[in-house]
């Protein structure tokens, strides 16, 4: 082939139409109903073409927005409610460690996070080496502030919040990018009450823009980058790590052996590259993490707390650790037997959802800023948004119910607040929305023509390597499907309702 021919067949691919982005508006009745604000959904003959205002960029500027919003939201702490009594930031809803432990962790006075001892309730930094160093970093750019220590407090917040909003923006522009023909599917982490609500409140958002820029990176068949954004997000969180068991499955399924090896690869470098280090100067504190999650008791969220304030004991740390670790390893075995037996290979957005939802549910703790993890996640595995709004609405209500709570806790006898009934009410309701959509998810699995995403034709858009190969290990009815499955004779496609050519 010449140049020149190579030169032409290069200019006449680029100039070839784009795939036609999915329009939600057009798919989902309360998206339709919500564009009514905007003067409804887009006509048959609009078009975007050439406009500055993709929706890339419409997105990210919607997040950016959004945060701003749940910065507003914090304004009663900001100005007083940290710093004048405890009660006043839980009645307020506004609570955020970012301020609190500035000084409880030595950041204030410029100790070393893991090297040196703390003189508090806590020995060392109780946090995972790549989020120390997110935190010393917004130290050290806070460092140069003077005035009082509230001052300080309030300025080392601001600083953690500018750089939570880049992580948030990432999430948001990684979702929209993931799914190349549902960029608008991204709109559910932006517009997100639960997202904004919770953003501020610690530092999750670095984990999970490591986490969303990982999935882009498998869904562009990049798995050596996506292991290597894995490990630096297990490096800032543990959770990053569920992902890869449920693509051990996936990748078994379809044979992607060489794929999964370099994603394994790429997750145990980086991780190791950034612990070991620490790990070997300073182990007291690099375990600290480790040990502490260990050894925490039954906490805030989880349904195990309803059961010790219900029966009226304190349950067995040690007990509750192999109880739930239990349940966790039964949760991926049921998940890894979708994967094989479900009769089309399931996306990797949906088990992702799903590893990740287990987590959450038999966890001994749940704090109110853990639904960020779920949020990406979910608008790629169930992008419809009653479904996604009867799941935030049930986080919503868990958010307010944990901080009405505590006010009622720290009011003393007064009992201002929410009693410990009506707390249990809120985890119920946390629970159950997120087991609806976890339900949701495994029937788009088991019946995969309610799958939105896949409505358009597509396999697994996030799925990389794995979209749109073919199975070469599944069980059960997976590998005897019914005989109606497939048509016996091959023929002109028919649209139903519609009357034949020549009719």
């Amino acid at each position: 082939m010449t140049s020149e021919t190579s030169a032409r067949t290069d200019e006449d691919r680029r100039d070839e139409p784009a795939e036609p982005v999915v329009r939600p508006t057009e798919q989902d009745e309360v998206a339709a109903a919500g564009s009514e604000l905007l003067g409804g959904p887009m006509g048959r003959w609009a078009s975007g073409a050439g406009h500055w205002l993709t929706p890339v960029r419409v997105i990210a500027l919607v997040a950016i927005g959004m945060f701003a919003l749940g910065m507003a939201q914090k304004a009663p702490c900001y100005d007083w409610a940290w710093f004048r009594g405890a009660n006043s930031q839980y009645t307020h809803a506004c609570y955020s460690d970012i301020p609190h432990l500035y000084v409880g962790r030595g950041f204030a006075d410029d100790l070393v996070p893991y090297f040196d001892r703390l003189n508090g309730d806590m020995d060392y930094l109780e946090y995972p080496v790549l989020t120390g160093l997110f935190m010393e970093v917004a130290a050290w750019i806070t460092a140069p502030v003077g005035g009082s220590m509230q001052h300080r407090e309030q300025m080392y917040w601001m600083v953690n919040a500018g750089m939570l909003m880049v992580c948030a923006t990432v999430i948001a522009v990684c979702v929209a990018r993931t799914h190349r023909r549902r960029p608008w599917d991204a709109l559910l982490v932006a517009l997100a009450p639960a997202f904004a609500l919770t953003a501020t409140i610690n530092w999750d958002l670095f984990a999970i823009a490591l986490t969303s820029a990982a999935m882009l990176m498998w869904s562009r068949s990049r798995p050596l980058a996506f292991g290597i954004l894995i490990g630096l997000a297990t490096a800032a969180k543990l959770y990053p790590v569920l992902l890869l068991g449920p693509l051990l499955f996936l990748c078994w399924r379809a044979g992607k052996w060489r794929q999964y090896g370099l994603a394994l690869l790429g997750a145990a470098g980086s991780w190791l590259l950034v612990n070991v280090p620490v790990m070997l100067l300073a182990p007291e504190g690099w375990k600290k993490f480790y040990t502490f999650s260990q050894e925490r008791s039954v906490d805030f969220g989880s349904f195990w707390l309803i059961i010790s304030q219900r029966t009226g004991k304190s349950l067995d740390v040690s007990t509750v650790n192999n109880l739930a670790t239990l349940l966790m390893v039964l949760l991926c075995g049921g998940i890894a037997a979708l994967t094989l037996t479900a009769p089309r290979r399931p996306r990797f957005a949906q088990l992702a959802f799903l590893i990740v939802a287990a987590f959450v549910l038999t966890n001994k703790v749940y704090s109110p800023q853990y639904v960020l993890w779920l949020i990406p996640l979910a608008a790629l595995a169930r992008p419809r948004w009653r479904d996604f709004l009867i799941w935030q609405a049930g986080e919503v209500v868990y958010f307010l119910g944990i901080w009405m709570y505590l006010a009622y806790t720290m009011s003393g006898e007064k009992h201002q607040g929410l009693p410990p009934e009506g707390y249990q009410l809120a985890i119920a309701a946390h629970l159950l929305a997120t087991l609806y959509l976890c339900a949701v998810v495994v029937r788009d699995i088991l019946m995969p023509e309610r799958d939105l995403v896949r409505r358009d034709g597509s396999d697994d858009p996030s799925g990389g390597a794995l979209d749109g190969a073919k199975d070469v290990f599944v069980l059960g009815r997976a590998a005897h499907p019914p005989r109606h499955a497939a048509p016996l004779v091959e023929g002109p496609r028919v649209e139903w309702g519609k009357p034949a050519p020549g009719a």
